[in-house]
């Protein structure tokens, strides 16, 4: 099942353009569910009819859905939720201000995501369309299932065991409450879902993911940050769209001046982002509002190209032999030294690209070796990896640990 995810600030004309994606997908022939995940649901405006929170008809071959991102939380929370309730009321803490203090920001947007899953292992489509929220809480959405899934499979292990321990002591001690299974259970749930939503997302073969833009600075510069971002934690960018543009027949003075700007700014675009296809979307002299309207945006965007395909393969991290050690290779373009930091603890890597962070689990090949420096080719950093040297061990120094680059 092909999975595309539409990203942009706020007001690019995302949902237009995913909704137009979908209804040129549909007409194509291909089973087409579009799906929203941003809080601020639009895609009924889009389509200019009721969409509901489960897969409602549009026309034919075409699905949409907006999704109850509360009900998604209750639903994938609850169990979790109850136990740190029994524990905030322990303390003193009023339930109503328990119930909201338990709730950590984000999940309801994460939850959502889960949707992915339980439509790609459904298989009743073929295409899946997601309109994500604006750019600064799809990065954080895109990376929670990782963050998330790191603690899960680190501390999550230690605690249950810690609790089975204690608890027959604590029980008899005090009344503070103890996880129970069904809170370790729910957990372990969790878990799973995480990982198969990041697994499905940042699959090369099916999933990808196209920005959105216009021709403004300040629009283009944080969709460059996006861009890094998501190289950051292997997601895909095959495409970014660049969306009302002023078309060449619009000859008024009053916009020459603007027309002008949007040239350069499109010139800029091209030079970030080359080789991703750019795709461009006139400003129409209307609302882009209903699947007529749709369908011309959609033959607007993509002309002869087919909406399923993947328009650009790229390996944002992969790993290659290099003397008698490896690099690691990533993906960052419009990085530079100073707003990065990278270290290794253990069997781990930490790279760090302005405030977002990566934990990098390092493959057994790696591990055995030590970080030997790291350096930018291109829009490229290269993490060089060799093995300890003997020398270094008989003069006492230290093979393993934390080392900083």
């Amino acid at each position: 099942m092909r999975v595309l995810l539409f990203t942009g600030k706020g007001g690019v004309g995302k949902t237009t353009v995913a909704a137009a994606t979908a209804v040129r997908a549909a007409a194509s022939g291909n089973r087409t569910l579009v799906m929203s995940t941003d809080p601020a649901h639009s895609l009924a405006d889009s389509f200019d009819t009721q969409i509901g929170e489960h897969a409602t008809p549009v026309t034919d071959n075409l699905w949409a859905e907006q999704i109850d991102a509360q009900g998604r939380l209750e639903t994938n929370w609850r169990e979790i939720q109850d136990y740190f309730v029994q524990l905030m009321n322990w303390a003193g803490v009023d339930t109503i201000q328990a119930e909201e203090l338990s709730v950590i920001p984000g999940l309801d947007e994460i939850f959502s995501l889960i949707d992915v899953k339980t439509h790609v292992e459904e298989g009743k489509y073929d295409l899946l369309v997601v309109d994500c929220a604006p750019t600064a809480e799809t990065l954080r959405l895109l990376s929670l299932p990782e963050i998330m899934n790191w603690y899960i499979e680190r501390i999550f292990p230690v605690q249950r065991r810690l609790v089975r321990g204690v608890r027959p002591i604590v029980t008899k001690m005090t009344s503070l409450p103890i996880a129970g299974d069904r809170f370790f259970a729910a957990v372990e749930r969790l878990h799973h879902n995480l990982d198969a939503v990041h697994r499905i997302l940042t699959d090369e073969k099916s999933s990808t993911v196209r920005l959105v833009v216009n021709p403004e600075k300040m629009v283009i510069a944080e969709a460059r940050r996006t861009y890094t971002y998501l190289g950051l934690f292997g997601y895909r960018v095959d495409a970014v769209v660049v969306n009302r543009i002023i078309p060449e027949d619009v000859t008024d003075p009053y916009f020459g001046k603007w027309k002008d700007i949007q040239a350069e700014h499109l010139q800029t675009v091209k030079e970030s982002f080359e080789p991703v296809p750019i795709l461009t979307a006139k400003l129409f002299d209307r609302e882009m509002v209903g699947v007529p309207l749709l369908e011309d945006m959609g033959h607007e965007v993509y002309g002869a190209r087919r909406v399923v395909d993947v328009l650009f393969q790229d390996h944002p991290i992969r790993v290659r032999r290099r003397g008698r050690g490896y690099v690691l290779v990533m993906r960052l373009p419009f990085v530079s030294r100073e707003d990065m930091d990278i270290h290794r603890r253990g069997d781990e890597l930490y790279v760090r690209v302005g405030t977002y962070k990566r934990n990098l689990a390092l493959p057994q090949t790696l591990q055995r070796l030590e970080v030997r420096g790291a350096n930018f080719v291109g829009d490229h950093l290269e993490i060089a990896f060799a093995p300890t040297d003997a020398a270094t061990h008989s003069a006492g120094g230290e093979a393993s640990g934390t080392q900083r680059t």
